[in-house]
């Protein structure tokens, strides 16, 4: 009978797995969902999505996909079921609709991390960004930022070219989270260095299992930023107290936070403080690091650079003036030309998540609510249609092109009302960087390291350099 009894509750085991494979193989649609596989339950095809791959060229995961199913296809990540777009006439839809059929998105461990940062909504959303701009746009970039930006950028490449061999990606992280960490907070370097400690694997994290146990990085993620929200309210306390008057954004969100009518709570600012820390480093220092290594391998751009750098040093009107000036930054044609094409072919943003907030059809394929749909930029980077010769370095190619704002063939800094609200202060970075590197020093790669994609950009071998001072 205990025999009859076993193998018919084992049968029904059998028969509950075997439909719910199905069922996740095949999602119930009302009309013809995008081609594509669920890979395994739950699993999905996460492991493929983030195994390392080159970074030149449309990443494997996805150009295998489009070989098979075109340019639109589901599968599901991190226990999600996902449609991603590599067309851009969809993807500018996306963009366009946002608040109607779409809203941002993201996965559960992002917005663990973020404190739900990332998917404000409409007023909040549009609130928040205002909030950015005070610190971030370009008014405070003009009478402000491009003089601390300066100053923080000289003081950094003087301790490079006092070294012997330089990790250009760390190093580059420790530099621009000192200015941030300046900017937002008023903290001073080794207040910056304590509060940067607590960031490691952050990226790696924001697409995974929210899985928080020891062992996995998410839990470390998590660790650090308790670890971090403990150093931004110690700042918050101290600041209270202290009748100094500061012209960060800590003083200009403190205000906030107090204001009766304001939406802003207490636990929102640290976590917007927390974020923007985050955001003020992680992808500039990464396109910093590739630029670099663009630049080596054409001498021809990098002639060009210099030619333009010297040209605005010639022109000079104080010789002895030692920081770049906004009319200067202005004028740098030529080097933004040079931080399009190197976003383009390396961009950082591995994909613009919204949630789909009603049913969807989109050219002949229907879309259920909540389904996440995720724009995939780097494709649409190297269409042929539209850049000619698309996996060469060419920044000539920008020659009177609009270079400052997105378009549905160029979304490096996001695209719709997600524009990154901190993509002028990264472009202005990294040409003062660029301004220095090549009238100030030359230098040598020493270690050529890697770049991969995992699939945003990872380094798991250092490029180093070695500069040298012009004389």
């Amino acid at each position: 009978m205990m025999g009859i009894f076993l193998y018919v509750t084992l049968a029904l085991l059998v028969v509950a797995v075997t439909r719910w494979v199905f069922r996740w193989r095949n999602p119930k649609c009302n009309g013809v969902l995008p081609p594509g596989s669920m890979g395994f339950p739950v699993i999905g095809e996460t492991l493929q999505y983030f195994s390392a791959q080159p970074l030149e060229g449309i990443p494997p995961f996805i150009a295998k996909r489009m070989a098979k199913y075109g340019p639109i296809f589901r599968t599901s990540l991190v226990g999600l079921p996902v449609v991603m777009s590599t067309d851009p006439e969809i993807n500018q839809y996306i963009f366009q609709q946002e608040g109607k059929f779409f809203q941002s998105w993201y996965t559960e461990s992002a917005l663990k991390i973020t404190g739900g940062l990332l998917v404000h909504q409409g007023d909040a959303h549009r609130y928040l960004k205002n909030l950015a701009r005070n610190i971030l746009g370009p008014e405070s970039l003009r009478e402000e930022l491009v003089h601390e930006i300066d100053l923080v950028t000289q003081k950094h490449l003087s301790l490079w070219h006092a070294s012997n061999e330089v990790n250009v990606k760390e190093a580059t992280e420790i530099m621009l989270f000192e200015l941030a960490a300046k900017m937002l907070m008023g903290l001073d370097e080794a207040k910056a260095s304590e509060l940067r400690q607590n960031y490691k694997h952050f990226k790696e994290s924001f697409v995974s299992f929210p899985l928080n146990i020891p062992g996995f990085g998410f839990h470390s993620v998590l660790q650090g930023k308790k670890r971090a929200l403990e150093i931004i309210r110690e700042t918050i306390v101290e600041r209270r107290r202290s009748k100094e008057k500061h012209q960060d954004f800590l003083s200009c969100i403190l205000k906030e936070v107090e204001d009766g009518e304001t939406i802003l709570t207490e636990a929102m600012a640290e976590n917007i403080l927390f974020g923007l820390h985050f955001g003020a480093y992680e992808t500039t220092s990464s396109t910093t690091t590739v630029a670099l290594k663009f630049l080596r391998d054409h001498p021809q751009v990098l002639a060009q650079l210099k030619e333009e750098h010297d040209k605005i040093l010639s022109i000079r009107d104080n010789k002895e003036a030692t920081g770049i000036t906004w009319a200067e930054y202005k004028s740098m044609t030529f080097t933004h030309m040079v931080i399009n094409e190197t976003v383009r072919l390396a961009d950082n943003v591995f994909g613009m998540f919204r949630r789909v907030l009603q049913e969807v059809n989109l050219k002949g394929y229907t879309i259920p609510a909540g389904w996440v749909i995720v724009a995939i930029p780097s494709v649409t980077h190297l269409n042929p249609n539209e850049y000619q010769d698309p996996y060469s370095f060419n920044p000539s190619r920008w020659k009177g092109k609009e270079m400052h704002t997105a378009s549905k063939n160029f979304l490096a800094f996001g695209g719709g009302r997600r524009m990154c609200s901190g993509a002028d202060f990264a472009k202005l970075q990294l040409a003062i960087f660029i301004h220095y590197m090549v009238t100030r020093y030359s230098w040598k790669i020493t270690k050529e390291g890697s770049i991969i994609r995992k699939p945003g950009l990872a380094f798991p071998k250092p490029l180093c350099i070695q500069l040298t001072k012009n004389i």
